[in-house]
């Protein structure tokens, strides 16, 4: 009798696993919103249940356990994916970088990258407002005459990816007092608003940065290539649910850099739990405001 019971319960077991759909993300407000749309736009449009694995960590963490079959999709940017997991030379034109990453992630990896979001969320190079006003700073270069006495700090995987740190340093020619501080990206927003930094690397969709006074500075020289953002899903749950690429597809172009602010900002700035935002901007979607 044990042993029925127990043979039941890995049966049903079984079918749970492969009757679900797992959505991850990286460990930042904006792909936690993203996931949390995905996963209940999913829910909504093909009633079958999604499990949350929210927060992994970077991209390398979250590429690894989609291949893996950890999890069943998340969102990428094309210029992460491009240069950081397929190690290619910076490129500018995001049509080509979107075609050749898509390429190389099927015949590679076996998974299909659908249509973006349609915001571009790049990395942004961010002084305090204060400081761009004081001295008259606009883009990197100008603050590059000034970078020999400024202390700064950035994100782990900025200081370690080929579209990142080495290379914008070489691009702009950028000294610092001292080496780069090495920290969590959430915390840089924090540190130089309080003058532990001067200068740090975020994202440009980031709603932090206007409620701190921060100002990011234009990338004159285009040494960033394009960040569009898109969900990334394995070709074999794919093929278990046959209408899952049209319902991701029906969040294509739906996003704007705007729009994704905003959430941010409701976030980090004013605490709003990132179900109920995503929640909300998918109600708006469908009122067709």
């Amino acid at each position: 009798m044990k042993r029925i019971l127990f043979l039941i319960l890995l049966v049903a077991l079984s079918c749970d696993k492969e009757d679900r759909i797992v959505v991850g993300s990286k460990n930042f407000s904006e792909q936690v919103i993203l996931a949390e749309m995905l996963v209940q736009h999913i829910e909504r449009t093909l009633n079958i249940p999604v499990e949350r694995k929210l927060n992994l960590g970077g991209s390398f963490i979250c590429h690894k356990a989609l291949v893996s079959g950890e999890i069943d999709l998340y969102v990428e940017y094309t210029g992460t994916a491009y240069t950081a997991i397929l190690k290619r030379e910076v490129k500018s034109d995001p049509t080509a970088v979107l075609n050749e990453t898509r390429d190389a992630y099927k015949s590679q990896f076996d998974l299909l990258w659908t249509e973006p979001f349609g915001f571009n969320n790049t990395f942004a190079i961010i002084i305090r407002g204060e400081d761009a006003r004081r001295l008259g700073l606009k883009t990197i270069s100008d603050a590059a005459r000034h970078t020999p006495n400024w202390k700064a700090g950035f994100g782990y995987e900025f200081t370690e990816r080929k579209d990142g740190y080495p290379g914008l340093a070489e691009a702009y020619n950028l000294k610092f007092s001292e080496h780069p501080k090495v920290m969590d990206l959430m915390l840089t927003y924090r540190a130089v608003a309080e003058k532990q930094v001067d200068v740090i690397s975020g994202n440009s969709t980031d709603g932090t940065i206007a409620k701190l006074d921060l100002f990011v500075l234009d990338d004159d020289k285009r040494y960033f290539p394009p960040y569009e953002a898109a969900p990334v899903v394995r070709n074999a749950t794919l093929k278990k649910f046959p209408k899952l690429l049209v319902t991701l597809n029906q969040l294509a172009g739906k996003i704007s850099e705007d729009d994704m602010r905003k959430m941010n900002y409701e976030v980090d700035g004013e605490h709003k739990d990132a179900r109920q935002v995503a929640l909300e901007f998918l109600q708006r979607l469908e009122k067709g405001k």
